[in-house]
């Protein structure tokens, strides 16, 4: 059992692993063996790009040379995805400008709006 929140935890008989051909560092082994493993999870709960439409999460670590730790990245990836999953949003608190930022901004606004004024045939009129 892979322990997600205190409670919320997934067998690990639901995760189907499986090895695929690598890109990146192996030298002549890159050609040879398959050591990036590709982790399969099915939900129908959770959101993002790795879901496909069937609700199936897939995760493809190659970040190393060995079957084995490619198989323990994509699990901790996982993990850490349901995780961010599990915790809810922080609603967003709505704020207000400061009244100095206001002035602030429309100060600058005047000071440009005069320069290019001054740009203009006519002149500057005050």
């Amino acid at each position: 059992m892979l322990r997600i929140a205190r409670d919320f935890a997934i067998d690990e008989n639901d995760l189907d692993i499986s090895f695929v051909r690598a890109s990146g560092p192996g030298g002549q082994n890159v050609n040879k063996l398959s050591t990036a493993a590709q982790l399969r999870f099915d939900t129908g709960r959770l959101a993002g790009q790795r879901m496909t439409k069937d609700g199936v999460i897939v995760i493809h670590a190659q970040r190393f040379r060995t079957q084995e730790r490619n198989r323990a990245d994509a699990i901790d990836r996982l993990v850490e995805l349901l995780r961010e999953a599990v915790t809810p949003p922080v609603p967003r608190r709505p704020t207000k400008p400061t009244f100095g930022s206001k002035q602030r901004r429309l100060e600058g606004k005047k000071r440009r709006s005069d320069v290019k004024a001054k740009r203009r045939p006519g002149g500057f009129e005050d």
